[in-house]
């Protein structure tokens, strides 16, 4: 039996009833997850679905700690647990520099704060039970982490050749553990025009090789070629240079894209390298997200 992946779905102002019509599409068709990311209001989306389904877990993937007051996010997440009857997953992450400096946040220590997080949501009284806290990771440290304090972990554009690495961060019997979370975010573009799928693909991710927390992920995962042309184009102020130092063995490490059946052996890959909930990020050559779910739909008729 063909193991089918969960799903990022994003709430667009003005497409906000569609897309919950949309969750109820894609628990209809037995996919086993639908996840929100930091785009938008994740929580608010995840509590409308939970409202709107009965059996597809829900979650985010991921929500900024820093964002709300840490008891606010307890209740929130608690709410959630409670009114889904166990199906949420609380994604949460450190997001990165630019991102917060732009919201005027001013983080301490990746670690030391998402373990300080952790700690603080668990202590707030009078919230209920909470979910499964599942936490971003990309390196080993804040995957060790994840062991120690979550119950979960999330990749977002994680390199599949490096998976045996990083989940060799993991007991054998956190690995077997049926409620301990591991997912992945994989952009993804359909199309028999592979190098236009490709080139979508490449656009969604220049973005991230901006992100020094990134890079040094990719370098990591043997990509330091790629990642050193980045930082040489943005040191120069050349941003147009950016997409050309990103490869294209890079990109079938960390993205799916090309026909059908390339993406559907990419999302088999993804399970066979460790990861227990491929999470498809959806994109179209031409048309936005409801074009990109329905190509994405049309892979399993």
């Amino acid at each position: 039996m063909t193991q089918l992946p969960a799903v990022s779905l994003a709430a667009v102002p003005g497409r906000r009833l569609r897309t919950i019509e949309l969750a109820q599409e894609i628990e209809r068709r037995g996919f086993p997850g639908i996840f929100g990311p930091s785009l938008g209001d994740s929580l608010s989306l995840c509590n409308a679905i939970a409202l709107s389904t009965k059996d597809v877990i829900i979650g985010t993937s991921i929500t900024p700690i820093y964002t709300r007051n840490v008891a606010d996010f307890a209740s929130t997440a608690g709410f959630l647990h409670e009114i889904s009857q166990g199906r949420f997953r609380f994604g949460v992450g450190v997001s990165h520099a630019p991102a917060l400096n732009r919201m005027g946040i001013t983080a301490g220590k990746p670690l030391s704060d998402m373990r300080q997080f952790v700690e603080d949501m668990k202590a707030v009284p009078r919230v209920g039970d909470l979910p499964p806290i599942v936490l971003a990771t990309l390196r080993d440290k804040m995957i060790q982490l994840a062991q120690e304090v979550g119950g979960g972990m999330v990749f977002a554009n994680g390199a599949r050749s490096h998976m045996a690495h990083s989940l060799g961060n993991l007991s054998d019997e956190t690995k077997a553990r049926d409620d301990f979370f591991i997912g992945n975010m994989i952009p993804t573009c359909i199309s028999d025009d592979k190098a236009a799928a490709a080139a979508v693909n490449r656009k969604t991710l220049t973005s991230y090789a901006f992100l020094p927390n990134y890079r040094n992920y990719w370098k990591e995962a043997g990509f330091e070629e790629e990642m050193n042309g980045v930082e040489a184009a943005v040191a120069e102020k050349d941003y147009d240079r950016v997409p050309e130092c990103l490869s294209d063995r890079w990109l079938a490490d960390t993205t799916l894209f090309g026909s059908a059946s390339e993406v559907r052996e990419g999302v088999e890959a993804w399970f066979d390298a460790g990861i227990k909930t491929p999470i498809i990020v959806p994109s179209a050559v031409a048309g936005g997200q409801m074009q990109a779910m329905e190509e994405f739909f049309n892979l399993w008729d």
